[in-house]
């Protein structure tokens, strides 16, 4: 019947179409600001995150197309001679400029951004910079522009795979082959620590990132280093071969030129001594018979080896297990050589492994430390949610044996919920609780209505089922002078004033003015209707409000509509008895 009048919407609470819950305008209203529009800085907060996400992310993937680049070269176990896998090679530079892009906008963006402050703060609304205003301009260019995120930036962009793999590997020659092969290793081992530097600068930006994200992130840098450590295997077996020939052909041979002029397959001659590199690097003997001690990259070598002319699948995925194995245990099975290279690439597997292994209990421990403040947040919000429901139910004088009953469901719902909302008890009472408690808060106030006074138990109890809790905030007005009464209100909690209006109430427009009665605890308003129902004859028309009914604090109680009150009394027959149908 409330739905036939949509002008009662902002005078009162409208109840839940589910019996016994009501419907907190509060709630409601609070989800509003939810649509308000986003201010300027908030856009701005929301975008930086989203573009530190973008630059990580693109870290992390250059970091992962970067070995590629150590796979371009194989041993051509024939011919003894080294090639270059030009499919892999072309793929790499692909993929790898696409993300290049990302640092070089990245790189724009730093020099635009900080051109722009210090424009702003020198020019202060000029349209022109003047040429004293010049040397200023730069030194504030200089201290608005983020230095260490830049030149991170720019040496990450550096083209040092491309440079020092596709071109100078397969260009070095001569005598001075194995210094400069070492310069080269150094220069692609450095390569690395400005993105991985860049990864830590912009990972710890995403501050807002769950603890599931983050796990799987740490796990996947645990991956990543495996396949990075894979790859440089991979590079460095072939170096080792390669070393190889170059100095058998240097203590076995008088002509060291004629002897390493065929080096690469592109220069092949069917003059090349293949006999000769077998003899004095091959990988096929005893361990304890081997010509030449190749360490921890024998595996790579024997067997037709990783670094032959294979598929690119195989060699990546068993560079990527020996990766992932001597990570895992931090090095401590490698077994090399005395050469000073391979050592240092064993410290660093070490080094790694136990860094990562670090940096994942570190996180661990951070986790743990959260869900044990997390979980004495939670005990002590359910502790003083208890408290307060406890003297909720000692002020309206609940029995032991039903208080029992709903502090088990109340700590049930809050151990799976802490932040449930408790403000209407009985949307987390399941039902035969939510029943007994009814009654036993309605029957006080029901025994106080005159009309009601003579009524049989069966009636009130039936009253008290249909009765829905409702709660209205301060200064609420819960009926309107000139509109249908069409529920009874009985006040559980709270204080309502009754207010005369000074126009005819009937006119749009009329509003309280004088307060003539005040109802508190324990009584009730709209008599009238009970004077109306009768299971002998329809209710054919609501009674209208004579005056307005306001809270003057905020209100909890029940409300029993004209139609449920109709349902009591068609039901309940028999019992039904008020003075007015004697």
């Amino acid at each position: 019947m409330a739905g036939q009048h949509p002008e009662d919407d902002d005078s009162i609470v409208f109840l839940s179409i589910t019996p016994g819950i009501a419907f907190n305008p509060e709630n409601a209203k609070s989800g509003g600001l939810s649509d308000r529009p986003k201010k300027k800085w908030e856009t701005k907060l929301l975008s930086d995150s989203l573009w530190n996400t973008i630059i990580v992310i693109s870290c992390v993937i250059a970091v992962s197309l970067d070995p590629l680049f150590f796979y371009i070269p194989f041993i051509d176990k024939e011919k003894k001679c080294l090639g270059k896998d030009k499919t892999l090679r072309n793929v790499a530079l692909i993929l790898r400029s696409l993300t290049d892009v990302t640092f070089l906008v990245h790189i724009g963006y730093q020099i635009w951004e900080a051109g722009n402050k210090a424009y702003k703060a020198i020019t202060r609304g000029k349209t022109m910079l003047k040429n004293n205003e010049m040397i200023p301009f730069a030194k504030k260019f200089a201290g608005y522009l983020s230095w260490r995120s830049f030149l991170t930036d720019l040496l990450a962009v550096l083209p040092m795979p491309q440079i020092l793999v596709v071109v100078l590997f397969f260009k070095i020659k001569g005598e001075e082959y194995l210094q400069h092969i070492k310069v080269l290793n150094l220069f692609l081992l450095t390569q690395y620590l400005p993105r991985i530097f860049r990864i830590i600068l912009s990972s710890k930006k995403l501050t807002n990132t769950r603890i599931r994200v983050k796990a799987v992130f740490n796990f996947f840098l645990y991956i990543l280093a495996s396949h990075v450590l894979g790859a440089f295997w991979y590079f460095f077996s072939v170096q080792r071969e390669t070393s190889c020939w170059h100095r058998a052909c240097e203590r076995y041979t008088t002509n060291y030129t004629r002897c390493m002029s065929t080096f690469y397959c592109d220069d092949y001659s069917t003059e090349r001594n293949i006999t000769f590199f077998n003899e004095h690097c091959g990988v096929e003997f005893p361990e304890d018979k081997q010509p030449f001690n190749y360490g921890i990259f024998l595996d790579s070598l024997k067997n037709d080896g990783n670094t032959g002319d294979i598929d690119f699948p195989t060699k990546l995925c068993f560079s990527f297990w020996w990766g992932l194995r001597n990570l895992s245990n931090f090095g401590t099975n490698l077994t090399t050589s005395n050469y000073v290279w391979e050592n240092f690439f064993a410290i660093i597997i070490s080094i790694t492994g136990v860094l990562l292994f670090v940096y994942l209990i570190g996180n661990v421990q951070t986790f743990i430390q959260l869900t044990t403040t997390k979980s004495e947040d939670i005990r002590q919000k359910i502790k003083t949610k208890e408290q307060v429901l406890e003297k909720w139910m000692e002020k309206n004088h609940v029995p032991e044996n039903l208080k029992k009953e709903i502090m088990k469901n109340i700590r049930q719902k809050l151990e799976k919920d802490k932040d449930a909302d408790l403000e209407n008890l009985f949307d987390v009472l399941p039902w035969h609780t939510k029943k007994i408690l009814k009654r036993h808060l309605c029957w006080d106030i029901l025994s106080q209505v005159q009309f009601l006074k003579d009524m049989d138990e069966k009636v009130l109890k039936m009253i008290c089922d249909y009765a829905m809790p409702v709660t209205f905030p301060e200064d609420k007005i819960i009926f309107r002078s000139g509109h249908p009464l069409d529920r009874m209100l009985f006040i559980l909690e709270g204080t309502v004033f009754t207010y005369s209006t000074t126009s005819d109430p009937g006119r749009t427009g009329a509003s309280p003015s004088i307060p003539t009665k005040q109802l508190g605890r324990g009584q009730a308003y709209g008599e009238e209707l009970l004077m109306r129902a009768s299971p002998n004859k329809p209710m054919v028309d609501v009674p209208t409000s004579t005056e307005f009914v306001k809270c003057h604090t905020k209100v909890e109680g029940f409300a029993l509509s004209a139609k449920d009150l109709i349902s009591v009394a068609t039901k309940c027959r028999r019992w039904w008895n008020l003075n007015n149908d004697r």
